[in-house]
């Protein structure tokens, strides 16, 4: 039992994500083939699917026409001979054919729309169909505003495993080839297992994983293609996204993010270097703050400008002589010598007085020298 082709339709829509523009049956042959074999086609955005029949899921061929070098018409608009013209594309040349020509002239307004971003001024179609042409047209201006692709860094002769990624692009892509991408996941299994590099076709990518098995390490290489409407990842069921960090959003889902994008650890510098300044800017020299309150400075004073000491009272703490400051001890033992000193020199001149009578004067003794005594003579006669 057949499929129902709005079914089919709808399938093929979830597969591809893209708009259908025009579709219907058509021959195509490239430059080895001999013979036109019979396909249905479907313009879903500015890719064309090839499907061996109206009911298969799964497209067998698709040509990007966003890629269309150009494109030259064989025979001129005519009612009883089929329309056949030559796309060229960068990899090879395919020859589209149509028995009717009235629907090889829709299928070249409708692929010249969708590559010039402009419908043909000399197309031979009802004003009916060129209603549908602008609708169209509308509506591809709506969903891919940006027209430009992106380009491609030079690749380097050398391995530039640590250039850091480009604007939008994922933190695991390296311009490596699948040699060299391979090489690292393999030497450095601690930094991922994910690398997005580009493909060997120009203005596509590839991915390389590293993933574990019972057997051990196994390398996969997966193609990303690049369209007007984004990026196929070419699976047994195309899936196609808007940007490359989708891409690795759908792997990293897929696999249940067993899988990690491989990153280059960077070491960690441990000091901080100043670099000088320049020799015009003058740095302001350090000012040491001034102390608010002035040091206490020793000045020798005498013995009467020191202050008494107090006299403890009874059960008051008494600080030992031995506990005392050096300075006070000296000076209290000189204040003791000078006392020591007056009194011994008081006790001498009372000593030095002796009584000698009534009549007599005393006799004293100074420094040691004996002083003469005075002798009255009272009722002495001489003869």
């Amino acid at each position: 039992m057949s499929k129902h082709p709005r079914v089919v339709h709808k399938r093929r829509e979830t597969i591809t994500a893209l708009p259908l523009y025009y579709s219907g049956n058509l021959l195509k042959k490239s430059a080895k083939e001999k013979d036109f074999q019979h396909f249905y086609g479907e313009l879903r955005g500015s890719t064309l699917f090839l499907y061996n029949n109206d009911t298969q899921d799964t497209y067998s061929e698709r040509l990007e026409l966003e890629l269309l070098k150009s494109m030259e018409l064989e025979s001129p608009y005519k009612k009883k001979v089929p329309t056949i013209f030559t796309l060229a594309l960068p990899q090879e040349e395919v020859q589209l054919k149509m028995d009717n020509a009235d629907t090889g002239e829709e299928w070249r307004g409708y692929i010249l729309t969708v590559v010039n971003k402009e419908i043909p001024r000399n197309l031979q179609m009802l004003p009916g169909q060129k209603m549908k042409l602008e609708e169209m047209l509308t509506l591809e201006k709506k969903r891919s505003p940006q027209l430009e692709r992106p380009a491609l860094p030079p690749r380097p002769g050398f391995l530039q495993s640590k250039q850091p990624p480009l604007p939008d692009m994922p933190i695991c892509y390296f311009n490596v080839t699948r040699q060299e991408a391979e090489k690292m996941l393999e030497k450095n299994p601690e930094n991922g297992n994910i690398i997005l590099r580009p493909s060997t076709i120009p203005k596509n990518y590839a991915l390389t994983l590293r993933q574990k098995t019972a057997s051990g390490p196994v390398m996969k290489n997966y193609r990303v293609t690049y369209t007007s409407s984004g990026f196929v990842i070419e699976l047994e069921t195309p899936m196609t996204v808007r940007s490359l960090n989708d891409v690795l959003k759908y792997f990293l889902e897929k696999t249940e993010y067993r899988l990690r994008p491989y990153v280059v650890s960077q070491p960690y510098d441990t000091r901080i270097v100043m670099s000088p300044p320049p020799k015009c800017v003058s740095l302001p020299q350090p000012t040491v703050p001034r102390a608010q309150v002035a040091p206490m400075q020793r000045s020798q004073t005498k013995d009467k400008d020191l202050p008494p000491l107090p006299k403890p009272d009874e059960g008051e703490y008494v600080i030992p002589e031995d506990h005392l400051p050096d300075e006070y001890m000296m000076k209290k033992a000189a204040q003791v010598a000078n006392e020591l000193e007056a009194v011994l020199q008081l006790r001498k001149q009372e000593n030095a007085y002796i009584e000698t009578g009534k009549d007599e004067e005393p006799t004293y003794q100074n420094g040691g020298c004996e002083k003469p005594k005075t002798i009255r003579w009272s009722n002495v006669h001489m003869t």
